[in-house]
């Protein structure tokens, strides 16, 4: 490529580069700081992980119980082929157990190689966040349960906690 090439090129990137910037907000997404937030509720809390390490979201479905595991371990079922272990993530955070009879959701995610569902209450929506303006968790989640929360997110109405599913996850009881 000759000199005149490369600038050509180099300009219609850089063109390209702030067109996605503009379009998206600007400097947090060319800085790889926008994070699509998959939200759902725990309870009454408004949680809310990374969409990328969300799999599926599903209707709970027949499971089989398995004996002696913790009491956040509902079951087992099988999807296409895949043995997923649901919790009830209410349960799991020292919220409340979730009520099966009131049309709640699992969210699959996939954690050290391993799918997990987690029942949760209700699906939100999911939320463009810019993790720059990410606040550490309040005190009064910093107990046992605030140790699986990364920060709180606040939009116009709403604040979200942003959940670490992979130390929700390995954590052993």
């Amino acid at each position: 490529m000759n000199q005149s090439t490369q600038a050509a090129q180099h300009d219609h990137n850089a063109a390209q580069n702030g067109h996605n910037a503009a379009k998206t907000g600007g400097k947090a997404e060319a800085d790889g700081h926008l994070i699509d937030l998959a939200t759902f509720y725990v309870g009454d809390a408004l949680c809310g992980t990374n969409i990328l390490k969300v799999q599926e979201i599903n209707k709970l479905t027949r499971m089989t119980k398995v004996p002696h595991a913790p009491d956040y371990v509902l079951g087992i079922l099988n999807l296409r082929g895949q043995i997923v272990t649901i919790i009830d993530l209410g349960k799991k955070l020292g919220l409340g157990e979730t009520g099966v009879g009131n049309d709640p959701r699992n969210i699959i995610v996939n954690s050290a190689g391993s799918y997990i569902g987690m029942l949760v209450r209700k699906i939100g929506d999911v939320v463009e966040a810019d993790m720059t303006k990410k606040e550490r968790p309040p005190a009064n989640m910093r107990g046992i349960q605030g140790e699986f929360f990364t920060g709180v997110y606040k939009t116009q109405s709403h604040l979200i906690g942003i959940l670490d599913i992979d130390k929700v996850l390995s954590i052993e009881d």
